[in-house]
């Protein structure tokens, strides 16, 4: 599986999202484009990332051009793998 469709997948279960990430696209924004991408929602999406692709994410490494998004999220954990 693309790591597009990796990254939309974990949205989808961190988020609760559903079906709703099938329409979602590199140009997606996440920061304020999606409102169950919160500052809370973002602790747990990173978790789960960690989790998922066994890497760690130090905190220097978030910004909010990482998740500005879902290209530039995915580019990241790309960048991370």
């Amino acid at each position: 599986m693309a790591v597009l469709d990796e990254v939309k997948q974990i949205l989808a279960e961190v988020l609760q999202l559903g079906d709703k990430v099938n329409d979602f696209s590199v140009s997606t924004s996440l920061l304020g484009g999606i409102p169950e991408f919160n500052s809370m929602s973002v602790v747990s999406f990173i978790t789960r990332l960690e989790e998922y692709y066994g890497f760690v994410i130090e905190d220097d490494e978030i910004s909010a051009e990482v998740f500005e998004t879902i290209g530039s999220l995915v580019s990241f954990v790309e960048s991370k793998i």
